[in-house]
């Protein structure tokens, strides 16, 4: 650990990674170029696209709960590059285990507008089939994905297989047990796992320098993983330590940790007054930073058409908006049968014995009103 670390001192590329700066500059980055060296006007177009479409994506969930919608949402204002980066730099075959505000990386991998707010909504226990898009469904429980994902990408190194497994979380999660153990199993068995840590600045209402006198992939080194600390605002940055990571374990070298420092712009959830805690000047800060913004400066200075862009990126923006509305519109409320669905995957004699039980409860109700008319 640095004896000068100060955790309250403004972020900047002395303290990570980055390729291109909050005012649209281009720098060389020895480190992470080679891994972005694909991405043109056109690629890096389509990346500001996704962000756009995300940032929609996140204010459509947030004026849905404030609506009476949606019984919660986590807004994921600020992290668009995070999530976008990280997202489009996976194949098919690798598996994500998210934590619950993953929703830009989701969009990444093809995941229905419908899907994606029932759970929020409360009309399913879960939202999608992983199978289908190799994404294990939100987690609410803080850290608990990661175990899950060392013992994913554990069973695919004994499996032979060449794909690998990523895990999102926190600066907060860091601090549960379930993050130390899964680095812990993931670097004894060299599973191929990257370990993809949000650093937002917040853990609810705790800062992270509460969480930390470090920065936090320092404390994945110390379990011998691989890692990268690069701008989180960035969205090269990130696609790029990413896709370096992935390449790491691929080729069986073990686990990798990625800190992306970006910042929470909104709330921690729609039950949250980050008001309450946060200086408005920190705010101000980190708006300067805004992750689309950088791409559009440097697009602008690249001679892109602009104002063609924003017209496409906000026409994508629209109509993943209409997939949302529609998606609430026509979602059916579960009945009562739900509750006990999907619990085991064979008959039960037990969870008959409470359906029956409980749909006799719920008879008595009607019971009793028909005897007071």
């Amino acid at each position: 650990m640095s004896p000068t670390f100060d955790p309250k001192a403004p972020e900047g590329p002395d303290t990570y990674l980055q390729v291109i700066s909050p005012d649209g500059t281009r720098h060389p980055c020895p480190e992470l170029d080679e891994w972005v060296g694909d991405i043109d006007v056109p690629a890096l177009e389509k990346l500001y696209i996704d962000m756009a479409c995300i940032r929609r994506l996140d204010a459509e969930g947030t004026a849905l709960q404030r609506q009476g919608e949606l019984g919660l949402w986590a807004p994921l204002l600020g992290q668009e590059a995070a999530q976008i980066g990280s997202g489009r730099a996976l194949e098919n075959d690798d598996f994500i285990f998210p934590s619950y505000r993953e929703h830009g990386v989701a969009y990444c991998r093809g995941v229905n507008p419908h899907d994606l707010l029932r759970m929020w909504r409360g009309a399913a226990p879960s939202g999608w089939n992983p199978y289908e898009v190799n994404m294990a469904n939100q987690q609410i429980v803080i850290g608990a994905q990661t175990l899950h994902a060392a013992g994913y990408a554990m069973g695919l190194k004994f499996d032979g297989s060449a794909a690998a497994a990523i895990t999102y979380f926190g600066d907060g999660a860091t601090s549960q047990g379930d993050v130390s153990e899964a680095m812990v199993f993931a670097a004894s068995y060299q599973a191929p796992l990257v370990f993809f840590c949000q650093n937002n600045h917040w853990a609810i209402s705790e800062p992270v320098a509460r969480q930390t006198t470090g920065h936090i992939a320092d404390r994945a080194a110390g379990f011998g993983l691989a890692t990268w600390r690069v701008d989180g605002n960035d969205v090269l940055a990130v696609m790029a330590a990413t896709r370096a990571a992935l390449a790491h374990v691929r080729t069986g070298s073990g686990p990798a940790f990625i800190e992306a420092v970006t910042y929470r712009m909104g709330a921690h959830t729609t039950a949250d007054d980050p008001t309450r805690y946060r200086d408005a000047l920190e705010l101000e800060e980190w708006a300067a930073k805004d992750p689309l913004d950088r791409v559009a400066a440097h697009l602008d200075s690249l001679g892109a058409d602009l104002g063609e862009l924003k017209k496409r990126s906000e026409s994508a923006a629209d109509e993943l908006a209409a997939g949302l509305r529609e998606a609430i519109t026509t979602m059916p409320d579960p009945t009562v049968d739900d509750l006990f669905a999907h619990v085991y995957s064979h008959p039960h004699q037990g969870l008959e014995e409470q359906r029956e039980n409980y749909s006799n409860y719920l008879a008595g109700f009607a019971v009793q009103g028909q005897g007071t008319k």
